[in-house]
């Protein structure tokens, strides 16, 4: 049975992974990672009781935290088989106002603590092969005004995870990169306020891609970056009255 390590857990897109996966058959251990313990538990209450599942309320960015906690879910599990990096943070600032302390802790969240964790991990999953998985977001792939630290540091997280596709393949480590767009999360409330997010998509939606990423293991997606995108409503409907004019035509 897998071991799975999640980061960013306590809430949106890091909660609907956690719950989505722990109806898994071929998962058992769910360690689960975030600042928020209140957020923390609400998420293992949403989740599969039958799973073994394990709580780190922590700062992100204490590397020797990280290094702890992965070292002691190795001994526990005997190994870790499954990483997602979701975990994410978002001051929005134009470059006149972004303050150096605004610059570090958005890197320092979105970067940093992706390499802590990873590095820690990989330290088990050369062992035995393994899956990464990181939420990176459509802001770190154009023109973002406004966003700078944020956009910049995700188009980070994107070449990191390119970059360590090719160099973790040779231990069977398949390392996976996924940019949402648009979701109804806490995190895009704070960059989009006024967004009615009733009208965009849902941490659900993310958390079946992922599902579905960590499911086959003949898919040829690794060391790419997926977009995760709600189709507009025009083409929903498009598809929707095409369908609709093929089914008659058969009927006919």
């Amino acid at each position: 049975m897998k071991t799975c390590i999640i980061s960013g857990a306590s809430r949106g897109i890091g909660r609907a992974i956690a719950i989505q996966l722990s109806e898994r058959d071929d998962i058992q251990n769910l360690v689960l990672l975030a600042r928020d313990e209140i957020e923390l538990n609400e998420t293992k209450r949403l989740m599969n009781p039958d799973k073994n599942i394990v709580l780190y309320s922590l700062d992100l960015t204490e590397g020797k935290q990280i290094e702890e906690i992965v070292k002691d879910t190795g001994d526990r599990y005997g190994g870790v088989h499954l990483l997602l990096n979701v975990a994410g943070y978002a001051e929005p600032k134009s470059l006149l106002e972004t303050t150096v302390e605004n610059w570090e802790t958005t890197y320092q969240v979105n970067v940093q603590s992706v390499f802590l964790i990873t590095r820690e991990v990989v330290k088990w999953m050369k062992k035995s092969g393994g899956k990464i998985l990181n939420v990176a977001s459509t802001a770190g792939m154009s023109a973002r005004p406004g966003w700078l630290a944020y956009a910049s540091s995700k188009a980070a997280l994107i070449s990191m995870s390119h970059t360590l596709s090719d160099e973790l393949a040779e231990y069977g480590i398949k390392v996976y990169c996924v940019s949402p767009g648009r979701c109804a999360t806490d995190l895009r409330r704070t960059l989009a306020p006024d967004e009615d997010q009733s009208k965009i998509m849902q941490p659900e939606d993310v958390a079946e891609v992922v599902d579905s990423l960590l499911s086959n293991p003949g898919l040829c997606l690794d060391g790419q970056n997926m977009v995760i995108r709600q189709q507009p409503k025009f083409y929903q409907n498009q598809v929707e009255l095409e369908t609709k004019e093929q089914n008659e035509s058969v009927t006919a």
